[in-house]
C-alpha cells in the first residue's frame, strides 16, 4: 500500500468513498471520527461535571515534561506505566472496533497501532526535551520526519498500513479541535475564512485547468483533478473530482502524488519563510491553510510554526478557519460543478449520465459537521461560567485534557503521513502535469500571501 491508498478511507486502491446512504454512518471514516470526536467530549463533560479527574489522567503525554536528563524521561514513564497502558487499551479499542467494522483486519491493525503508539510515546518523549524549542524539534514535525526516516530506509512490512489511519486520526483530531474552538470565534472569523478561500479556491482551480488542457494539451479530466486537488484538500479533493468525472485511476495517482510531494515540501517551506519575515501566529496560520494542500501537513506547519512564534493556538485556529471550514468546504462545491460539466459537456452523447444533486452531500467532508457540533455544545457547556472560574476549573479540568486527546490524534496522523509516503512508489508525474500543477502552486502561495498579509492582514493579526 502506498502514500497514495493510506490517505483513501480503506479498500485495495485510492478512490471516492462508495458507501451511501445509512451504511455510511458506520462504514466511513469521516462519520466514526464523528462519534468517536464527539463521544470523547460527552464522557470528558460528564466527568468534569462530577468532578472526576480521570480524564485528565488518562490525556497524559509527555511532551510537557521539559525533562534535562534521559532518566528524567524514564523516571516519567516508569513512574506513570500502568496510565499509559490504560490509555493504550483504550486508544486500541476506539480505533479497533470501529477499524474492524469498517472491514480493517484487527490482526494488522493492532501490531499497526501498537507500533504508531511507541512511536508516539517517543515523539512526545522528544518534544518534552527541555532544549526542543531551541532546535525547532516540534513534535509533528519529528513525526513527519522520522516517519519518512523509517518507512524510506527499513523495509516494513505493508501490512502495517493498516493501523496507520491518516484520514481517520486527522479528522478526529479536527472534531476534537471543536471542542475547544468557541463557535463565537467561527462566527466572527468565517467569513473572511470563506471569502479569502473562494478566491483562492476559484483561482488556483482555473489555472491548474487551464494551464494543462490549453498550454500543455492535458486531458480535461486530469486536469480536473489536479485543480481541484490544488485548490481544494488535496488527496480527498481529488478522490471525489476523479469519481464525479470518471477520470482514470492513473490520472488519480498523479493528482495525490503531487498533493503529497508539496504537500511535505510546504511544511518545510512556510514555516520557516513565514519566520524569516517575522509574521505573526495568525497571519502565519491563515497563509498556510490558504497554501497547504493536506489538513494534516497543513497543521503539521501551523502546529511548527505556532510553536516557533510563541502561540501554537493562535496559529491553528486561524489554518482550521482557512482550510477546514474555508478551502474544504469546497470539495463539495467542486464536485458537483465538475460532475455536472463533465455529464452535460463531456459524456452526455456516450453515456448519458444525468447530475445528481445529493452529489454534493455525499461528496461533502462530514468531519466538518463534527466540528462545528462540538465547537457549538462546548460553547453553549461553558457559557454560564465567568471567566475566572473558566481560567480556574474547565480550562485545567476539560479543556486541556481533550487538547492532548487532540494532540495524540496528530500526532498519530503526522506519523502516519511518514510511515506510509514511500518516495520510490510515488509515480505517474510527468513534466507537463508537474508544470501545470507548480503553476497552481505558484499562484496559490504568492495569491494567499497577499491575502493573508496584506488584504485580511489586519484581521488574522487581531485573532486570539
Amino acid at each position: 500500500m502506498t502514500t497514495k491508498e493510506a490517505w483513501d478511507e480503506g479498500g485495495e486502491e485510492p478512490r471516492a468513498p462508495e458507501a451511501k446512504g445509512w451504511k455510511a454512518l458506520y462504514l466511513k471514516e469521516d462519520w466514526w471520527a464523528i462519534w468517536l470526536g464527539l463521544g470523547l467530549m460527552i464522557v470528558a463533560v460528564i466527568l468534569f461535571s462530577g468532578g472526576s479527574t480521570v480524564l485528565k489522567t488518562l490525556a497524559i503525554n509527555p511532551g510537557g515534561l521539559k525533562w534535562q536528563t534521559f532518566g528524567q524521561l524514564m523516571g516519567h514513564f516508569q513512574a506513570n506505566a500502568g496510565t499509559y497502558l490504560t490509555q493504550f487499551v483504550c486508544w486500541l479499542v476506539l480505533f479497533g472496533v470501529s477499524a474492524r467494522i469498517m472491514g480493517i483486519k484487527l490482526s494488522q491493525f493492532i501490531p499497526s497501532f501498537i507500533v504508531l503508539y511507541v512511536l508516539s510515546m517517543v515523539m512526545f518523549g522528544i518534544a518534552g526535551w527541555a532544549n526542543a524549542a531551541k532546535f525547532n524539534l516540534e513534535a509533528p514535525l519529528v513525526a513527519l520526519v522520522i516517519g519518512l526516516i523509517i518507512a524510506n530506509v527499513v523495509p516494513l512490512p505493508k501490512w502495517l498500513d493498516a493501523g496507520f489511519r491518516v484520514e481517520y486520526f486527522i479528522k478526529l483530531g479536527i472534531v476534537l479541535l471543536g471542542a475547544t474552538f468557541p463557535i463565537t470565534l467561527v462566527v466572527t472569523a468565517g467569513p473572511v475564512a470563506i471569502a479569502q478561500a473562494t478566491i483562492i479556491s476559484l483561482v488556483t482551480c482555473l489555472v491548474i485547468f487551464f494551464v494543462g488542457t490549453r498550454v500543455f494539451g492535458l486531458d480535461k479530466r486530469l486536469c480536473a483533478v489536479l485543480g481541484v486537488g490544488g485548490a481544494v484538500c488535496g488527496v480527498s479533493a481529488s478522490m471525489a473530482i476523479a469519481a464525479s468525472v470518471n477520470a482514470k485511476k492513473e490520472d488519480l495517482y498523479t493528482s495525490v502524488t503531487l498533493v503529497v510531494v508539496w504537500a511535505l515540501v510546504m511544511i518545510i517551506f512556510l514555516p520557516f519563510v513565514a519566520r524569516a519575515m517575522g509574521l505573526g501566529a495568525g497571519v502565519a496560520g491563515a497563509w498556510i491553510g490558504t497554501s497547504e494542500f493536506a489538513d494534516a501537513a497543513g497543521f503539521a506547519a501551523a502546529s511548527t510554526y505556532g510553536k516557533m512564534a510563541g502561540n501554537e493556538e493562535v496559529a491553528i485556529k486561524a489554518f482550521t478557519l482557512m482550510k477546514v471550514i474555508g478551502r474544504d468546504l469546497w470539495i463539495g462545491i467542486w464536485s458537483f460543478v465538475f460532475a455536472l460539466i463533465a455529464t452535460v459537456m463531456w459524456e452526455k452523447a456516450e453515456t448519458g449520465r444525468k447530475p445528481e444533486a445529493m452529489e454534493i452531500w455525499w461528496r461533502f467532508p462530514k468531519f466538518v459537521i463534527g466540528f462545528f457540533v462540538a465547537s457549538i455544545l462546548m460553547t453553549i457547556i461553558t457559557s454560564s461560567y465567568s471567566a475566572a472560574d473558566f481560567n480556574s476549573q474547565v480550562r485545567p479540568n476539560l479543556i486541556l485534557p481533550l487538547v492532548s486527546l487532540r494532540t495524540w490524534a496528530f500526532i498519530f496522523c503526522f506519523l502516519s503521513i511518514g510511515l506510509t509516503t514511500r518516495f520510490r512508489e510515488l509515480k505517474g508525474v510527468t513534466m507537463k502535469t508537474f508544470s501545470a500543477f507548480t503553476a497552481g502552486v505558484i499562484v496559490n502561495v504568492i495569491l494567499g500571501y497577499l491575502l493573508s498579509v496584506h488584504v485580511f492582514g489586519d484581521h488574522w493579526s487581531a485573532l486570539k
